[in-house]
């Protein structure tokens, strides 16, 4: 009995516990509910909670470009860009290019163009022309409201430009294009080219999706776009003709005739007018299509005796590949250009300068426009050391960064010389030109020699440059 009456009252106290336990759970559970009830209440009463949230974080504007960011100091002798009165957008994509002073055709015709006179310029490749007629496109472009545009909240139609820019071949318009597109980056200003060859649907899709503001075009595909309707030059405010004087070698001068003549009145545009060379027929067509122009030149000698160091080597026909080789890789040369009179001699001489291991391209007009394209790139990027090209092709190859150029064949026109060497040495940076005189090319120099106005100095290769491998 006595067990019995333990094991009960033990019983007992176990319950007593639990029981405690449960009802000490039971209060918890009341007291926090009580107390998520008053903070409910608080915040209905207005009563802040005593936790604050978190303020989002404000971003920094970055600050806006001006002048100041870029200072030029003034120098004698020379014209500053900022001496114009250029929009912010445009000194803001000079100064990323590291423009600060103007070559000698900028700073003639600047003050001219951005007063909105007709200019007509005679200089080389290579002077600075392509981004002194952008830089005033963009300006004027940037100051007035499109003619096209009568109300303030109509929309402008697509395929019709205000500004066009006509040039003779593709490479041409595509360096052009590039250049615009670096000094448009900080407006509103939309830049498309058309050319043919390549990218036909690409090119008119363009054309649908957008308003082009300025048109850089070959005249073949910019008269077949106009006639299909997909471009009107109805409201072109600025016409440039870039190497005129090439389009009429090329026999372009009819199909311009037309494109002008679509193009508004020469009393109501601002007209360019550029060229290497006026002769007697390139100055009728600049009287024809400009009103008043203001004239420009920069002379030929100019150009070949500041920025350029030239030297002719006489050598044997037989040596002249030796030489080559051995300028090439006992000087590292990393971005050359060679000129050969015929296809056939650039196309034998790419080849074999690849066979000695130099990474070496070729072009001529046989070659079509997508391969150029792609080795144009490549030559640019640097992947292509060596260009091997034709007189055809060459003038319109428009790449910085040339070191040197040499003219494998002496070219039979005179002009052609300035030409070629003009790929290097450009907007005031130096560059070399060597010339190769054999048996067969050396009575070529007089008339060379003549043409620019200055003796061209000739020396025998040295020992090391005659050096077999």
């Amino acid at each position: 009995m006595e067990l019995k009456s333990l094991a009960k009252s033990l019983a007992n106290k176990i319950m007593r516990r639990v029981s405690g336990q449960q009802e000490l759970v039971a209060a918890q559970s009341v007291l926090d509910e009580a107390t998520t009830v008053d903070r409910v209440v608080e915040v209905e009463e207005g009563q802040l909670p005593s936790k604050k949230p978190s303020k989002p974080k404000k971003r920094r504007k970055k600050p806006q470009w001006t002048p100041e960011n870029y200072p030029v100091e003034p120098c004698e002798g020379k014209t500053r860009f900022y001496d114009f009165s250029l929009p912010n957008g445009v000194l803001h994509a000079l100064a990323d290019n590291e423009f600060a002073f103007c070559t000698p055709i900028q700073a003639g015709i600047l003050p001219h163009t951005l007063s909105g006179d007709d200019m007509i310029g005679q200089a080389q490749t290579g002077t600075g022309k392509t981004a002194a007629f952008l830089v005033s496109i963009i300006s004027r472009l940037l100051r007035h409201k499109p003619h096209e545009l009568k109300k303030s909240d109509q929309k402008r139609a697509v395929g019709v430009p205000r500004a066009l820019v006509i040039a003779p071949t593709r490479e041409l318009v595509i360096q052009i294009e590039k250049d615009a597109k670096s000094l448009i980056k900080y407006t509103p200003l939309n830049v498309q080219s058309v050319f043919g060859g390549m990218d036909y649907q690409k090119q008119r899709d363009r054309l649908r999706n957008r308003p082009v503001d300025i048109l850089i075009a070959t005249p073949g595909r910019l008269l077949d776009f106009q006639q299909k309707k997909e471009i009107r030059l109805d409201s072109v405010e600025v016409l440039v003709l870039d190497e005129a004087d090439r389009m009429l070698d090329m026999g372009f001068i009819p199909d311009v005739r037309r494109i002008v003549q679509s193009t508004p009145d020469k009393k109501q545009r601002q007209t360019l007018f550029f060229g290497a060379t006026f002769t007697t027929d390139v100055k009728r067509l600049a009287s024809q299509w400009t009103k008043g122009a203001k004239e420009v030149a920069i002379e030929v000698e100019q150009v070949t005796a500041k920025s350029v160091e030239q030297v002719v080597y006489l050598v044997t026909q037989e040596e002249k590949f030796l030489v080559l080789l051995n300028l090439i890789k006992q000087q590292d040369l990393n971005c050359l250009m060679i000129f050969a009179n015929q296809r056939y001699e650039a196309r034998d001489l790419s080849v074999k300068l690849n066979k000695h291991g130099i990474h070496c391209a070729f072009l001529s007009g046989e070659v079509d426009q997508k391969k150029r394209v792609s080795v144009l790139e490549g030559f640019r990027s640097g992947k292509i050391k060596v260009l091997v090209a034709t007189d055809v092709i060459g003038r319109g190859i428009h790449v910085d960064g040339v070191t040197h150029v040499v003219n494998y064949t002496l070219p039979q026109d005179p002009e052609d010389y300035v030409h070629r060497i003009g790929r290097t040495g450009r907007a005031g940076s130096k560059g070399t030109a060597i010339s190769f005189a054999s048996e067969f090319d050396a009575f070529q120099l007089p008339a060379i020699e003549t043409y620019i106005e200055q003796p061209l100095p000739c020396v025998y290769p040295e020992e090391k440059l005659l050096e077999k491998y």
